[in-house]
């Protein structure tokens, strides 16, 4: 009798020790999955070098109203993971691409608990007036804005774990935009709005509010940007998104490009080093002049890059018979010293962008803002993530339907033919007649 009592003894025993060690284990688990659906926000993430950003369309298609599908959008966002990029940056809400896109990226969760992904949400801000036939009110706003301002602030909500930010217009104050710009009393006015709902508890207090827009505009250039209204602003966005394109000032600000100056007796291919370090000093120069101003006022707030980019090619401007500025190897040297630059410096670059988008631009297939991405619309990978393709790191993954391949089949040799040197001031000055 005594032996069968130990030996149920000994079964209970080891029963209880299993129990206690299994659920041991369960709350190991839950512990796990805990960390890996950690609740982060802007502040956490932006300048977070393990939080990479870009700038992201998704159309594929020369006819701006074909809109990306969902299974179309998460092969985008898997192809971005791939890569690192953790959050990606959106334009407008009047559209059903930044909505679907949202629902893409939690529908990816829900079935991934790790996959990450945030968004800075864009609502668009326009003048009264603006892409019609009448003359622009810049400052008047459009009736437009509120209902893009009421649905940004619907989608926060919705999507409190993917929107980290809202930015409120994109390059909305730079006066050269001149068939939509607006004064920047209309911009305040927006981000008071969303940071009165954040103090009432109508948005996440997390939520970051800013506006998107060029260096001169955040009071990086010329005196006629340096009003109260845009010193008011400063003081009222958790942070400044700034842009700033060194390739498009190879035209319009030349001198930086041109200069012939430590180029003597240099090989072409070290003149086109050269010249793409000053592109990176160039946009260096753009973002300093924005934090000086920004100091100037007291303020001391972050700062992050919320554009930059390089094309691959341009039948303008940028490239054969203007500067010259345009192909994938110069597209793939900014885009590692942009990286290398703000991931030192602690900051966010949304670069841009990720695919290219044909229907930017116009007709002409060889306008420069149609080849802006670091992947082609049939899912060739540029130069700039050629090392990536062998590496393996889109391995499995397709973009419309096609396995991510490099482009020019893969030879440096044939890329290089198309790499032209930045051209003289005579050369320039000729090209220009």
């Amino acid at each position: 009798m005594k032996n069968y009592l130990s030996i149920i003894r000994n079964c209970v025993l080891i029963f209880l020790i299993g129990f206690i060690w299994s659920c041991g284990k369960v709350k190991k688990n839950e512990v796990k999955e805990d960390v890996l659906v950690k609740e982060v926000s802007a502040k956490d993430i932006l300048g977070n070098t393990d939080y990479l950003a870009m700038s992201y369309g998704g159309y594929r298609h020369a006819d701006h109203s074909i809109e990306p599908t969902l299974d179309e959008l998460k092969e985008d966002m898997k192809l971005l993971y791939a890569l690192g990029v953790r959050v990606v940056r959106t334009y407008k809400v009047h559209l059903p691409q930044a909505e679907n896109l949202l629902k893409a990226i939690s529908e990816l969760k829900q079935n991934d608990p790790g996959f990450e992904m945030y968004v800075m949400l864009g609502a668009w801000i326009d003048c009264k007036n603006a892409w019609t036939d009448q003359a622009p009110i810049h400052n008047l706003e459009s009736d437009d804005n509120k209902p893009q301002m009421e649905k940004a602030v619907a989608l926060a909500n919705q999507y409190p774990d993917i929107v980290k930010v809202i930015a409120v217009g994109n390059e909305a104050m730079v006066k050269w935009a001149a068939t939509y710009y607006v004064e920047p009393w209309i911009i305040l006015k927006w981000v008071n709005y969303l940071q009165d709902l954040k103090k009432e508890g109508k948005l996440s207090k997390d939520l970051w509010v800013t506006s998107s827009d060029n260096f001169a505009s955040w009071g990086g250039g010329g005196e006629e940007y340096h009003v109260e209204d845009l010193n008011k602003l400063i003081k009222a966005v958790d942070f400044l998104s700034v842009h700033t394109y060194p390739m498009h000032d190879t035209h319009y600000q030349p001198d930086f490009w041109l200069k012939a100056e430590g180029l003597e007796g240099k090989t072409d291919m070290e003149k086109i080093e050269i010249s793409m370090l000053r592109a990176k000093k160039y946009a260096i120069m753009q973002y300093e002049n924005v934090k000086k101003y920004m100091e100037s006022l007291g303020v001391n707030k972050p700062i992050h890059i919320g554009e930059t980019g390089w094309a691959s090619f341009s039948s303008g401007h940028y490239g054969t018979t203007g500067s010259k500025a345009c192909d994938e190897y110069k597209e793939a040297l900014y885009y590692q010293h942009m990286r290398d630059w703000t991931n030192e410096a602690g900051m966010a670059c949304f670069y841009f962008e990720g695919f290219d988008e044909p229907w930017k631009g116009g007709d002409n297939s060889g306008n420069s803002e149609k080849h802006f991405g670091l992947f082609t619309v049939d899912g060739k990978a540029k130069y700039t993530l050629w090392d990536e393709v062998d590496k393996g790191t889109f391995k499995g993954l397709t973009r419309n339907g096609n396995p991510i391949t490099k482009t020019y089949s893969g030879s440096k040799e044939a890329l290089m033919k198309d790499v032209e040197v930045p051209p003289t001031s005579e050369e320039w000055l000729a090209n220009q007649k």
